[in-house]
């Protein structure tokens, strides 16, 4: 399996820019798998669900009852249900209390001059946001990290052997751990109701039926991980490619108006997740290859958001880049639910720290390490230094 290597997690475009170029969709036949590298293949799998499935997983293994992990008429349902939690209303009442939070959190580190983004900020910040939509007592957040962790290093799965095998033994001790927590406070939203994301599910119905444990379980389990692996990555990822590119830094700095399209920037540039599952429904033909029915495909799309003939100058990072047709939330049917709540927290994030931070760097020239997950992309440590701006 490529790409499970450090360096390669850190840096792996050169090898998207060879693989589009001579193998755009490569057999793996060690893993039992296929993988795409270009946009409009990459787009096409996304989008076209009566060929590519997303009941996918790793050889050895079943499919995660979670919703993106289904296909219509069950994702149709279920999709429709979880939406009601992702309103344009609900979503934007919740700025004020991302602010109090991302602001929170940089008050007990920016008179340092020093902090490490992720530990300090960038992880904390989206797993907050989520523990207050589910209605998580204070206490209980630290489990939250832990959980959120194993499920993540559930992607070594693919690669078989102890490795995989550890990772899906951690992962179902941990899924007795959630539902269990679950258990007991889903009890309670049944016995006292509260104005939270639990409550809702608990009264939901889906043609008359309510949702199951195992349902919640896992609509809780994939909020968990993506609702803050992604906007993790996607703040780390921005601070590293601004960082990188000063020009662009003090463009953004002069113009604050760009802060959207350059959140658009960061998502193609370092897409927080690189790659995705999907399954062959039929037999697909593309760029002369042919992937049978029945196999698993690796789409990568952070391939996709780099290649050059969709993007003009695509290793290139431009905060006004336009149009932007990145597919870092993905395409169709499961284009990514939480995508506005991600963006309102980055936009939030980035208009603090610009704010607060004056004249950061990284703190040394050595290699970041990256983030343990094989899909993901984006460093676990990222200490940086700066100059404290004003409360």
């Amino acid at each position: 399996m490529i790409f499970n290597t450090e360096e390669g997690r850190r840096n792996p475009f050169p090898l998207y820019d060879k693989m589009r170029r001579h193998s755009p969709v490569l057999a793996v036949p060690e893993a039992d798998l296929w993988m795409i590298f270009d946009y409009e293949s990459a787009k096409r799998a996304l989008h076209d669900h009566e060929t590519f499935s997303s009941r996918a997983a790793p050889s050895g293994g079943r499919p995660l009852d979670w919703l993106i992990f289904s296909d219509p008429t069950r994702h149709t349902k279920l999709r429709a249900l979880v939406s009601m939690a992702f309103t344009p209303r609900s979503v934007a009442n919740l700025e004020g209390r991302i602010r109090e939070l991302s602001r929170g959190l940089l008050d007990q580190v920016v008179d340092r001059g020093e902090m490490d983004l992720a530990a300090d900020f960038s992880v904390q910040l989206p797993i907050l946001v989520i523990a207050e939509m589910l209605g998580i007592p204070v206490a209980d957040r630290h489990r939250f990290k832990q959980w959120s962790d194993v499920i993540l290093n559930l992607s070594y799965a693919v690669t078989g052997g102890e490795a995989g095998a550890r990772s899906r033994q951690a992962f179902g001790a941990a899924s007795v751990e959630m539902n269990d927590y679950l258990a007991g406070l889903l009890s309670e939203r049944r016995a006292t109701p509260k104005d939270d994301l639990l409550t809702r599910l608990v009264a939901a119905r889906i043609e008359g039926e309510e949702l199951t444990q195992a349902e919640i379980l896992g609509f809780f389990q994939l909020l968990l991980l993506a609702g803050s692996e992604t906007t993790t990555n996607l703040i780390n990822n921005g601070m590293l490619s601004l960082m990188e590119n000063p020009d662009q830094l003090e463009r953004l700095r002069a113009d604050p108006g760009l802060l959207p399209s350059a959140i658009e920037e960061m998502l193609r540039f370092r897409s927080p997740v690189q790659a995705v599952f999907r399954a062959t429904r039929r037999e697909v033909e593309t760029h002369g290859q042919r992937i049978p029915a029945g196999k698993l495909v690796l789409v990568v799309v952070g391939s996709a958001n780099r290649d050059p003939g969709m993007f003009g100058d695509p290793d290139r990072f431009d905060i006004s880049r336009e149009p932007n047709p990145h597919l870092a939330f993905g395409l169709g049917i499961h284009f990514c639910i939480g995508a506005p709540l991600a963006r309102l927290e980055a936009r939030i994030a980035f208009s603090d720290l610009l704010e607060r931070l004056k004249e950061f760097r990284r703190a040394s020239d050595a290699p970041w390490p990256p983030r343990q997950g094989l899909h993901v992309h984006g460093p676990s440590s990222l200490p940086i230094l700066f100059e404290p701006g004003p409360r």
